[in-house]
C-alpha cells in the first residue's frame, strides 16, 4: 500500500517535471531576435531575452519593456503601453498589436507575419 502510494507520488513529481520543462522549451522559441512590422507596415526589430525583458528599434528610438510565454505565444508589454502578441498559426509565426488600454481579447489594432532572425 505505501509502495503503491509512493510511485503516485514519484509519477506526479515527475510529470509535474516535465510540464515545467514544457513550458520552458516554449519560451526558449521565443527568445531571441524578431522582425516585425509596426501598425502602419514598417519593419521593426524585437529582441526578446531570456530575463524576460524586452526592447525594440522603432524610427529613429528604441522601446523597452518585459515579455512572458502565456498560452503558448510570447506577450510583451512595452513602455509605450502598447502590447504585442507572437505566436504560431501553422507553420508560420504571426504578431498582434494592441493599442495602450486594449487587452488580449479585444479586437487587434494590427495583425501581421513575424520572423525569428537567427
Amino acid at each position: 500500500m505505501m509502495r503503491a502510494r509512493l510511485r503516485k507520488v514519484a509519477a506526479f513529481a515527475g510529470m509535474a517535471v516535465l510540464i515545467g520543462l514544457s513550458g520552458s522549451v516554449l519560451a526558449g522559441d521565443f527568445e531571441g531576435k524578431w522582425l516585425l512590422d509596426d501598425t502602419s507596415g514598417n519593419p521593426f526589430e524585437a529582441v526578446l531575452s531570456s530575463d524576460g525583458t524586452a526592447s525594440g528599434t522603432h524610427g529613429d528610438s528604441m522601446k523597452h519593456g518585459t515579455w512572458k510565454e502565456e498560452n503558448g505565444a510570447a506577450v510583451i508589454h512595452w513602455n509605450t503601453g502598447w502590447t504585442t502578441r507572437i505566436f504560431k498559426q501553422g507553420n508560420k509565426y504571426m504578431k498582434e498589436a494592441f493599442k495602450p488600454g486594449a487587452s488580449l481579447t479585444d479586437k487587434p489594432t494590427n495583425t501581421s507575419g513575424a520572423s525569428k532572425k537567427d
